[in-house]
């Protein structure tokens, strides 16, 4: 230590705490306390929460999930659903990209969503809103096949970490939407 340095000058008093809150209050400089990642939570009418968008296939089984905070509409979570997710074919062959029939709620019922399924080639069955001009046909068969989803979603809140979200990242609940959607697979 040079002379003109003296002990009471230094900037740690005893060696170099890296990180640690030996003799100081307050947030940590090196990062600790920083909140990091995507949180996907907003305030909706139920309060605080996050929407979980869910693709299944057609035996009600899980096969992706997006995440969108509470205050969000739906259909900011539709495209991403989409390009997610492979479905199985009936005989041999590669998993198809498209699935035959998309089956939303009210939610979904957007120009751009109709638009998007329109020009892939997917057929669908979303109920118009009641303040919409143009009506076209409703096929109701189909539309009851989306009790599927409502029927995952509450299997899937039969997991505790799921029904609360504990985690506060989007990233550690939405793996724990995955390992409940394994548990339902298995």
């Amino acid at each position: 230590m040079p002379a003109s340095q003296s002990r009471s000058t230094r900037k740690y008093p005893v060696g170099n705490p890296l990180c640690g809150q030996h003799y100081r209050s307050g947030p940590s400089g090196c990062g600790w306390g920083k909140k990091r990642g995507h949180q996907a939570l907003g305030y909706s009418r139920g309060g605080f929460s996050t929407k979980v968008h869910v693709r299944c296939e057609q035996d009600g089984k899980p096969m992706t999930f997006v995440l969108t905070p509470g205050q969000r509409h739906d259909t900011i979570g539709f495209v991403p659903l989409m390009e997610q997710g492979d479905v199985n074919r009936a005989g041999p062959g590669r998993p198809k990209q498209r699935p035959d029939r998309v089956v939303g709620d009210r939610g979904y019922n957007a120009k751009e969503i109709r638009a998007y399924l329109r020009r892939r080639g997917i057929r669908h069955t979303i109920p118009r809103r009641s303040d919409q001009q143009r009506r076209g046909p409703f096929n109701k068969a189909y539309y009851k096949m989306r009790n599927r989803v409502e029927r995952l979603i509450n299997r899937l809140k039969q997991f505790r970490r799921i029904a609360t979200r504990y985690e506060k990242l989007a990233e550690n609940y939405l793996a724990m939407l995955h390992i409940g959607s394994i548990l339902l697979w298995l």
